[in-house]
């Protein structure tokens, strides 16, 4: 009987090592060949496979691949769709269902965060109520740090050393020139609900207290005079102040100080800048000059500054998803398990799906100051070896080298279009 193909999707925001974890699936596959045929990638994620708009990765040269490693952003483009319940739309995923019979696939990863998760976990409960045999694997990645049982999420340790560095580096500017100008930097960060990659800018401290540093935290709600009180006591006793802001932050009946008024298509606020309201306030309220600045994507695309962790780990999860599947584990989705801080020692597990799909993991309280503007100690423990190491990539011409992929398209098969 000839080996099954595969089916690999990248989804919701990419991240500087998420092709790290496509290298990892892709070589995998092609040690077992024997087990596993071709491996197909969804064109701009999900909806490559609604369209029957896949990619053979089988015509990429092994070296080609390798160099996924170390690229960034998604070599096969993603997307942010969102399926919805089995019972509210079965049209969608009959039409994956169909288009896997129709490829003979019999194996589905999808790297992605929480919604990724639901959607491996549904693919898995159709593919059994309508007796397709498809072995539904989920890879973690997310730059929020927000899936549960997983003690990190590959993506998120190289934005926290961006972020780290990043504050680091402008509080050094800011302190240059807080004397006769700017006396307080702003940094916007991702975070819509979690605040760990706002607390990662706490690593940045040389010495204790410096730089002066407030951190706004999604999980506290915002209390605008205990911030102002702070920054003030920042800049009187040490000339200047570093705010890092996530773009979740809340006020205390909990609505978004940054509410765009609109949705994303997981149904997600939109969110519109929180940075510079905070800014302003500091202008307004305090009369201090200000320096604002929005990490956007900058932040999850550098991968030219990722963490070696975190490459690594990234790696380490597409191969073992692979592995996984050849081992008839269905419906999970692998994990990494640390093992001890002092040297950082980690391995990797597995955790169903249906324990990580649609669930955040938020910052601990215990992670984050009384005063509710810091981080603890043991925060500081837990982050500080998903940034340890460097990776860097190939330099030409002073630039990195990144590979851009081919991505030839699989023939299709069948004659019907679908409407995304």
């Amino acid at each position: 009987m000839p080996p099954k193909n595969a089916f690999y999707a990248q989804s919701g925001g990419v991240t500087s090592v998420i092709n790290a974890s496509a290298c990892g699936v892709i070589e995998a596959a092609r040690q077992h060949g024997d087990r596993i045929g071709h491996v197909y990638a969804g064109r701009n994620g999900i909806i490559g496979a609604l369209r029957e708009d896949m990619i053979d990765t089988g015509q990429e040269s092994a070296e080609a691949i390798a160099a996924l490693r170390h690229t960034p952003a998604g070599a096969f483009g993603s997307c942010r769709y969102k399926l919805k319940g089995l019972e509210e739309n079965q049209a969608e995923y009959q039409r994956l269902i169909e288009v896997f019979a129709a490829h003979d696939i019999g194996y589905f990863f999808y790297n992605g965060g929480g919604d990724s998760q639901d959607t491996a976990m549904k693919v898995a409960q159709l593919g059994e109520r309508m007796g397709y045999p498809i072995t539904c694997i989920g890879i973690p990645k997310t730059v929020d740090n927000d899936l549960a049982v997983t003690d990190c999420c590959p993506g998120f340790g190289s934005t926290a050393k961006y972020v780290a560095v990043s504050t680091r580096e402008a509080a050094m500017d800011v302190r240059s020139m807080a004397e006769s100008s700017t006396k307080v930097f702003v940094l916007e960060v991702m975070g819509r609900h979690a605040g760990w990659i706002a607390a990662a800018a706490g690593l940045c401290e040389e010495h204790e207290g410096e730089p002066p540093l407030v951190i706004l935290f999604p999980e506290v709600p915002f209390d605008r005079q205990a911030f102002l009180a702070r920054v003030q006591d920042c800049v009187d006793r040490h000339g200047y102040c570093v705010v890092v802001v996530s773009e979740g932050l809340r006020d205390d009946d909990g609505n978004f100080l940054s509410d765009g008024g609109s949705k994303d298509a997981f149904g997600h606020t939109q969110l519109g800048g929180v940075g510079p309201v905070i800014a302003q306030m500091c202008k307004t309220d305090l009369g201090l000059k200000h320096h604002c600045a929005v990490a956007d994507y900058l932040q999850r695309a550098a991968r030219h500054l990722s963490s070696k962790t975190d490459v690594d780990q990234a790696y380490a999860v597409g191969r073992a998803a692979v592995e996984k599947a050849l081992a008839g584990e269905n419906a999970i989705m692998p994990t990494i398990v640390r093992k001890a801080d002092e040297p950082y020692q980690w391995e990797i597990g597995s955790v169903a799906l249906s324990e990580v799909a649609n669930i955040e993991r938020k910052m601990p309280r215990e992670y984050i100051t009384e005063c509710g503007f810091g981080i603890t100690d043991d925060c500081r423990r837990y982050l500080r070896p998903l940034i340890q190491g460097e990776d860097y990539p190939p330099y030409r011409d002073g630039l990195p080298s990144y590979i851009t992929l081919k991505n030839v398209s699989v023939p299709r098969v069948l004659g019907t279009e679908f409407q995304v």
